[in-house]
């Protein structure tokens, strides 16, 4: 590992922290140190970064905006890789959004609303980054990323760079390639559509709406909690269940969304746990059904 920091310290791959509370960097606030936080300043340092992890042999994890994550109280050995400035972009050219791998889901579907193209109003209210969306196929109002993809830069683990198109992702529900086949996502591109401007602004708005209504977005949360069984909703059976504003520590089911567990203010990565456990197991006894994870949980138990 010395060897490791000493060549990384001489790379100057963009700003390097050591054991850096990653709290901050989550969107549920919870999470130990990371031993090595890396935040590339470019394309270039983020793939020099994985091919210098890869040459050293160094555990590693991405981390994006920190949502859909549980990181563990006692934090992530090795290195932790978060896209960072050099990759908050996005550019339209002709019906395709090309938006680097950092740049926020959210803002990347007003921007498309703005340029008068359509295929994105379903990502006005999913947190997180476009590199996370490409990762876990995200979706909302029966849409998701596998429905405009077109294609997305990646480095792979062992420093390889590919341009992976639809076949290659394998997307289904919640899932990509990524997550068997480890690597980053340096930029992605979208096959939108032209539409009226009015129309996707108000499309845009009733989704932004209803998701204010309907879920705790203002609070410490990390997005929907357990992945939807077939032909039902975890939300609906976990409410049914009789849990919502159950707590366990500091982690909360919240009473406006029963797929969402807040954070109160102290809550750790195992109150979550604990509670997740909690939610599986009632909801398995009363339904027969166990409900799935979609948030990932990440670090040292």
């Amino acid at each position: 590992m010395e060897a490791f920091k000493a060549e990384l310290e001489q790379a100057d791959l963009g700003e390097v922290l050591y054991n850096e509370p990653l709290t901050n960097y989550t969107t549920w606030k919870i999470g130990g140190p990371a031993d090595i936080l890396i935040l590339p300043r470019s394309k270039e340092d983020l793939v020099n970064a994985v091919r210098l992890i890869h040459k050293h042999q160094v555990a590693w994890t991405n981390l994006g905006r920190g949502s859909n994550m549980l990181v563990s109280d006692k934090g992530i050995r090795g290195v932790v890789i978060k896209p960072h400035k050099g990759l908050d972009y996005v550019r339209f050219e002709g019906t395709q959004a090309i938006a680097g791998a950092s740049y926020s889901f959210i803002k990347l579907s007003v921007m498309a609303g703005k340029e008068g193209l359509t295929g994105l109003e379903f990502a006005g209210g999913i947190p997180g980054s476009v590199g996370g969306a490409v990762y876990m196929n995200a979706g909302a109002h029966g849409s998701d990323v596998s429905r405009i993809f077109k294609f997305a830069d990646i480095v792979l683990e062992t420093g390889e760079l590919v341009r992976y198109y639809p076949d290659d992702m394998r997307f289904s529900y919640r899932h990509s390639i990524l997550h068997e086949q480890k690597g980053v996502v340096i930029e992605a591109a979208f096959e939108l559509a032209e539409g009226d401007r009015k129309e996707i602004t108000s499309l845009f708005a009733s989704y932004k709406e209803r998701r204010l209504r309907t879920q705790p977005l203002q609070l410490a949360v990390a997005g929907s909690v357990f992945r939807n069984p077939p032909n039902d909703f975890a939300a609906r059976l976990i409410e049914e269940a009789g849990l919502k504003g159950v707590s366990i520590g500091g982690a909360l089911v919240s009473e406006q969304h029963a797929n969402f567990i807040v954070n109160t203010g102290q809550s750790t990565a195992e109150d979550v746990l604990a509670l997740m456990t909690h939610i599986q197991s009632t909801v398995q006894d009363r339904f027969g059904i166990l409900l799935v994870p979609e948030v990932l949980v990440v670090g040292e138990r």
